[in-house]
């Protein structure tokens, strides 16, 4: 059987660099790639909800897979004007949404769910991405999170699924 240098806890950062696995950038880098995941899933439970939300996630994975290259140590940082692009989803999502009343607990229907899993998945790497030098896609995290719990809103109320506010 080969033994590969990633069998010994090393691999290698997008500049050659060789780190261990647990090094904050390989960590970041997972990170973003489970929250990739996990909108994938998000994106397969979705039977309805806004129109747009299947090529909005598929946009969201393109971005975060654009994200985790800089993360590795790739040349440039992502383009600043996807965080326009979400907040502007945001906005929409949220004007067809009635007020806030409180907390609300997740949970719903299971694309409401998905949504609030993505939403704490999205917090994570966004803790972790803060860790790497000069952390030039936190905003877009940031702004993801936001826009995850709108989606999850969104798809409670697309498949007629009462929010249920937390009673402290």
């Amino acid at each position: 059987m080969n033994v590969g240098t990633g069998d010994k806890g090393i691999t290698s950062l997008l500049t050659g660099e060789r780190v261990p696995k647990s090094h904050i950038r390989v960590e970041a880098c997972g990170e973003l790639d489970e929250l990739g995941s996990v909108l994938g899933a998000l994106a397969a439970s979705l039977s309805a909800g806004p129109d747009t939300a299947r090529r909005e996630i598929a946009w969201i994975q393109e971005h975060l897979l654009h994200i985790g290259a800089w993360v590795a140590g790739g040349p440039k940082a992502p383009p600043a004007h996807a965080v326009d692009v979400l907040e502007k989803s945001t906005e929409a999502l949220e004007k067809a949404l009635p007020p806030l009343q409180g907390f609300l607990l997740p949970g719903g229907h299971p694309s409401a769910a998905w949504a609030h899993v993505a939403r704490t998945v999205c917090r994570r790497a966004e803790r972790r991405v803060a860790a790497v030098p000069s952390p030039e896609s936190l905003p877009f995290l940031n702004r993801l999170s936001t826009w995850l719990y709108a989606l999850a809103r969104a798809c409670n109320q697309a498949n007629g699924v009462a929010e249920t506010l937390w009673k402290p």
